[in-house]
């Protein structure tokens, strides 16, 4: 199944689409959760939130990643958004600090949030 989610914070919005094909358990977890609100995080071209009330352990976790993935670290239970390269890893590949479970895509995606994300309150919510 395919949930389409709003990413708020300031007056920027992106929207992720998550499936439920590679972690359906996580998947399911995060819908049920919605609406929350946590920081957010930049690291490289990644997004990374605050702890978030999922709760979930590996589920076909994987490393690297593709670009535009949305995954969940279950190592700080938080929220990843990877618009390019991270810090680690090998030159041209998406690295992730551990594994993370895939959640989806970012189906809108701008790069030029980077630059003001750091910090900043996001609102996760269900798009009708």
């Amino acid at each position: 199944m395919k949930y389409t989610v709003k990413v708020t914070f300031q007056n920027h919005s992106i929207l992720l689409e998550l499936d439920d094909s590679d972690s359906p358990k996580t998947v399911h977890d995060f819908v049920e959760k919605l609406p929350f609100t946590v920081d957010l995080n930049v690291w490289g071209d990644e997004i990374y939130t605050s702890e978030s009330p999922i709760s979930q352990p590996e589920e076909n976790a994987k490393t690297p990643v593709q670009l535009n993935d949305v995954a969940y670290w279950p190592t700080g239970k938080a929220i990843c958004l990877f618009f390019g390269p991270t810090p680690i890893g090998n030159l041209g590949e998406i690295t992730p600090a551990s594994p993370v479970n895939i959640l989806g895509k970012i189906i809108s995606p701008d790069k030029t949030i980077l630059n003001i994300a750091d910090g900043k309150g996001a609102m996760f919510s269900l798009q009708s």
